[in-house]
């Protein structure tokens, strides 16, 4: 992902209807899933610190709309997971050669 104009941000509604901000921090497709990796944004509220990780949506497409949803599984979050860094890794490599 290019950072020539700044990181990209999306808003989105949980299922309380709480509205928050996301940086997407990568996209990888992985058995046909296309998988999205974000960061919260910075809201300056120090209390958000402990829930600052790395978050992970897929794309589902439901009545012909795509949308994020929550992976189905802790499994499948590990995976994945395991998927973003594992590649985080490599380009990290490349970068130092």
């Amino acid at each position: 992902m290019s950072e020539e104009f700044g990181p990209d941000f999306i808003s989105v509604t949980d299922e309380d209807g709480n509205e928050f901000e996301l940086e997407h921090v990568d996209t990888i497709e992985y058995n046909g899933q296309i998988y999205m990796a974000f960061f919260p944004a910075d809201t300056g509220d120090e209390e958000d610190d402990e829930d600052t990780g790395l978050i992970i949506l897929k794309a589902v497409e439901v009545n012909g709309e795509e949308q994020l949803s929550t992976l189905d599984s802790e499994e499948e979050l590990e995976t994945v997971y395991d998927q973003f860094m594992e590649q985080l890794f490599q380009e990290e490599d490349s970068e130092g050669e």
